[in-house]
């Protein structure tokens, strides 16, 4: 799908065929982070912490490719075919550098106890420390013995499932609603005409100042852990309440000062997205727990595709003035 993506829009010669290639890689990204959050539940907790700190990195990495190649000359058609590299590096890394865990070869989904996943061969990819130790031994002592996998959960099960999960999906929900409306909406509209960047570096480097906000916050689970993600909701929503109004009355009167907001605005972002998924693994019970990780990540789905359909009306409405 992001090959697909990366072809059709380096040769588009109309606007839908670009559409469509955002189209295919918006699907190759979530059903990647649907898949591989699913995934997560068969290695140690902490795994989360790498794939958090991962995903961040990869959006500055990205950004960073993208700003410095079109900077240096290079053209956006050319740019994307560079970056083909990356879809072909996923490839390798999930076949060649991912080590499964032992009971399951291949993801097989035969019946493992949770004895046996909670043992060494549930470690392959990351130590555990002292606290996700006693975490383990914890759930361990308070679980009985089932399966990790949700494939015999029954229907009334899933949607028991998911009515626990809300208290987690709404906040990300509403805290990326916020973000994305920020992203499509807004952040072409903070222009400044006399500055020594065109219109369209500045778009570019505000993306690339977000992507390193999303990335710090993303990488700080072992250090900060937020369960109170309402506040994080609240203050994004405060943060594209007040962007909202930069744009309208044109009162911010730096680039710089831009570029420090939307820094905020990733750290955010980011938080809300890593600590969601922490405290749904630590809570959810065991043989749940894959089935809820996959289910949660339909919120920051909705909540950008929302995003997006408003900040279409919004955008044209700025424009139209």
């Amino acid at each position: 799908m992001t090959v697909a993506s990366f072809l059709l829009v380096s040769f588009s010669s109309a606007v839908w065929q670009s559409i469509l290639g955002v189209i295919f890689a918006s699907f190759g990204a979530g059903l990647g982070e649907l898949s591989f959050l699913s995934l997560s539940v068969f290695f140690n907790r902490s795994v989360l912490e790498g794939w958090g700190s991962g995903t961040g990195g990869a959006g500055v990495a990205g950004a960073l490719l993208y700003s410095g190649l079109i900077q240096a000359g290079l053209s956006p058609r050319v740019t994307v075919l560079v970056m083909l590299v990356v879809p072909f590096s996923m490839l390798i890394s999930y076949w060649c550098l991912l080590v499964p865990p032992p009971s399951l070869p291949q993801w097989s989904r035969k019946e493992v106890p949770h004895a046996a996943l909670g043992s060494e061969e549930e470690q392959g990819l990351m130590e555990e420390s002292e606290e996700d130790k006693e975490e383990s031994e914890e759930e361990e002592e308070r679980s009985p013995a089932v399966d990790r996998r949700s494939e015999s959960l029954t229907c009334r099960e899933k949607k028991q499932v998911i009515k626990g999960l809300l208290k987690f999906m709404f906040p990300l929900g509403l805290v990326y609603f916020a973000e994305y409306f920020i992203n499509q909406g807004l952040l072409e509209l903070l222009f400044f005409p006399n500055f020594f960047l065109s219109h369209a570096d500045q778009y570019r480097w505000y993306q690339t100042t977000y992507q390193f906000g999303v990335f710090f916050s993303r990488s700080s689970l072992r250090c900060v852990k937020i369960r109170r993600l309402w506040i994080l909701t609240f203050l994004q929503w405060v943060n594209a309440a007040f962007l909202l109004l930069a744009v309208s009355f044109l009162f911010l009167p730096s680039f710089w000062l831009v570029l420090v907001i939307i820094f905020y605005e990733g750290l955010l972002g980011g938080a809300a997205y890593v600590n969601t998924f922490h405290f749904i693994s630590k809570e959810t019970e065991s043989r749940h727990r894959e089935f809820a990780m996959a289910a949660a990540s339909v919120g920051d789905s909705l909540g950008i595709a929302l995003a997006a359909f408003a900040a279409f009306f919004v955008h044209r409405y700025f424009c139209s003035l």
